[in-house]
Parts: C-alpha cells; sequence; structure tokens
C-alpha cells in the first residue's frame, strides 16, 4: 500500500488526511485533523481497539454501539445472553446512527466493517448534504483481536468473526490494490495497534 506523507504546511505531529495513508510500522501522527462538518468512519476487528481509540481521542460526537449494549446489559439480567438482545442494541444504535447523521456537524462512527452497506448510506448520506466520509482503519490481527476481546470480557462467535475477517481483508485488499480510499471516501488512514497508540488526537476544525 503506497504511503502518502503529510500535505505541506500542516504542524509537525499532525497530519490532515488527504488520499490514503498506511501508518503501519511507522512512526504516528499525533494528532489527526479533519474538515469540521466532516463524517470519521473507524473501523477494524471486534477487539482491535477502535471503541477505545475513540473515546480516548475523538473530540466531536460519536456513535458507537458499544455503549448502547451496555446500556442494554445493565438494565436486563445479567443470565440473558447477548445474543437474545442483540437485535434490540442494534435497532437502537441504527436509530441513533441515522438521528446524528441527519442532525448535520462533525461526527465519529464505529463501523464494525462486516455490514458493507452501513458505509455506503453513510457516504450517499453525506453527499446528499454537502459533506465528505473518511475511514480510520485500525488493523489488528486475529490474536491481537481475540486478546483485546477477552480483555473486554466480550467474545465474538466464531462465525461472527470470520464475517469480520472475511470483510477486513477485503477492505484491506482493495486499499492496496488501488493505492486509493474506498469508493466515495475522502481519505483513509490505516494504523496498527502501536500507531493507535501513539494518536492522541482526533479532531475537526475549520482551518
Amino acid at each position: 500500500m503506497p504511503r502518502v506523507p503529510p500535505p505541506r504546511g500542516v504542524t509537525p505531529g499532525t497530519l490532515r488526511p488527504r488520499g490514503l495513508h498506511d501508518l503501519r510500522r511507522s512512526p504516528a501522527p499525533a494528532a489527526l485533523h479533519y474538515p469540521a462538518g466532516d463524517l470519521l468512519v473507524v473501523s477494524g476487528l471486534p477487539g482491535s481497539g477502535k471503541s477505545t481509540l475513540m473515546r480516548r481521542s475523538i473530540r466531536a460526537p460519536l456513535i458507537d454501539s458499544q455503549p448502547v449494549r451496555e446500556e442494554y446489559a445493565a438494565r436486563l439480567p445479567a443470565r440473558l445472553p447477548y445474543a437474545l438482545y442483540r437485535p434490540l442494541v442494534r435497532i437502537a444504535h441504527y436509530r441513533r446512527l441515522r438521528r446524528a447523521v441527519l442532525d448535520g456537524g462533525p461526527l465519529a462512527v464505529h463501523d464494525c466493517g462486516a455490514l458493507p452497506w452501513v458505509r455506503a448510506w453513510l457516504v450517499a448520506a453525506a453527499a446528499r448534504q454537502g459533506r465528505r466520509v473518511h475511514l480510520l482503519l485500525l488493523d489488528a490481527g486475529a490474536a491481537e483481536a481475540r486478546d483485546g476481546q477477552q480483555a473486554r470480557g466480550q467474545t465474538v462467535s466464531r462465525y461472527a468473526f470470520a464475517r469480520h475477517r472475511a470483510a477486513a481483508r477485503r477492505l484491506n485488499g482493495g486499499l492496496a490494490g488501488t493505492g486509493e480510499p474506498p469508493a466515495g471516501c475522502a481519505s483513509a488512514v490505516v494504523l496498527d495497534r502501536a500507531a493507535a497508540r501513539a494518536l492522541r488526537e482526533i479532531v475537526f476544525t475549520a482551518s
């Protein structure tokens, strides 16, 4: 995958993504700055650290299914398997996502990656509003992601994890094959776990 250097005029440690930036196994910026009003889609395997990265770094409204799951888990009996109320979590999550997108303004969205129609809808909805979508891909190996799931106490079934891995391979393969962001995305940044740890803030700015 080709590496795109930071644009000229950007302060050291800050990257304003344009095109494709592969930051794996390379010095990572401390900050990512996106245009005000744009949308950022954060994708990667379950357990790769997406929710942690978003909560720690993003200075904008977040739409993440994990808090929705936690809300339902807090209200329901602990013995109730997540599989039984997962449809309710998804419905609530997508309702919040639709409302947040239609409200306008900067927004960061946690995307599991296994449902391509979600990113396609985000791209189409943003285009109708005159906004752009950016992709941030956290590329973690299967073992790293499994360890992350164990650490948070929420594992994914083998079937579901296989679907996520297949989607991640397609996305990575598309980026490597074209050398460009996915269709409809203004930029794509690929991070490994080390680069994600080095990233201190993700902000949306008018300048």
